[in-house]
């Protein structure tokens, strides 16, 4: 993924509230890792038209801090795929609830793994 805003549609986006913050008014990291791992989620099980759950998280850099109140925009895409495994890149961008300038927050990827009715991992459909 880039350094400039993505331009296609988020996987999800959210507005970070108060629950989710610290004493400073700044969302928790991992709150930020929830919703990358939801957003990676939404485009794996899209791609492998079932449960896709995460089995590895990395190369995470927190690179903005989001307040309450912020927009969140998670930006997910696959970026490698094997037998079973996708390995999804998500890239969060913030944006002040009354603004327009953007910055990204954090980036991050996850592998997650398709899987059968049975509970086993299935091979991805071409």
């Amino acid at each position: 993924m880039s350094e400039t805003l993505p331009t296609g549609a988020p996987a999800i986006r959210a507005t970070g509230m108060a629950a989710d913050a610290n004493p400073y008014g700044k969302i928790f990291v991992g709150w930020l890792m929830g919703q990358m791992a939801l957003a990676a989620g939404s485009v794996a099980s899209r791609h492998c038209r079932g449960r896709a759950p995460v089995v590895a998280a990395d190369g995470f850099s927190f690179t903005a801090p989001v307040s309450i109140g912020d927009e969140v925009s998670f930006f997910a895409e696959i970026v490698a795929t094997g037998r079973t495994s996708m390995t999804v890149a998500v890239e969060v961008w913030r944006r002040d609830r009354h603004g327009e300038g953007a910055a990204r927050a954090a980036k991050g990827s996850f592998t997650l793994v398709s899987m059968g009715e049975d509970d086993r991992p299935s091979p991805l459909v071409a």
